[in-house]
């Protein structure tokens, strides 16, 4: 495993630093996503909203988050 993959998540498709292992909502919050308006995608399985509190990202997962925005 190359350096930047040893301390990275991939994210939507990128790679993503990270520097040990993280709680889903921090990494939410970091990114500026509120937990009630995503849908997430961890190693290709469906993460239902009432685990993300408890859900652990790692260094190597893959994660696919969408954003709802509402709009009119």
């Amino acid at each position: 495993m190359s350096e930047p993959e040893a301390t990275a998540i991939t994210l939507n498709g990128e790679l993503f630093p990270i520097s040990g292992d993280l709680a889903l909502t921090t990494l939410l919050d970091r990114l500026g996503m509120r937990p009630g308006r995503v849908a997430v995608e961890l190693n290709r399985e469906i993460v239902p909203r009432a685990d993300y509190p408890r859900t652990v990202i790692r260094v190597g997962d893959h994660l696919e988050i969408i954003n709802f925005v509402g709009g009119g």
